[in-house]
């Protein structure tokens, strides 16, 4: 079978760690990435499940701490009487 070369960027300090723990592993990034490849192929598909992070990003815990403020002191934040004056402010 013919060989190919691969070339991936990633982090320096991930390939780093990924390197030590598959030499714990006896194999080498070459060998791992090819048997990972390899169960892509023969699954159709990414063979463990692939979820977003669970830790809130900047904007969202931003938002988290307007909220508490909000909550803290009711009169800090905007408040709204009128609906479609509301939805009028958030579209634009």
């Amino acid at each position: 079978m013919a060989q190919a070369t691969l070339t991936i960027r990633m982090d320096a300090d991930l390939k780093k760690q990924a390197e030590k723990l598959f030499a714990e592993m006896g194999m080498n990034m070459t060998t791992a990435y090819t048997i990972f490849t390899k169960a892509v192929v023969r699954q159709g598909k990414i063979p463990f499940e692939i979820t977003a992070d669970p830790r809130p990003n900047r904007e969202t815990l931003s938002a988290i701490e307007e909220v508490r403020q909000m909550k803290a002191d009711p009169s800090s934040g905007k408040g709204y009487t009128d609906v479609d004056l509301m939805m009028e402010e958030l579209l634009r």
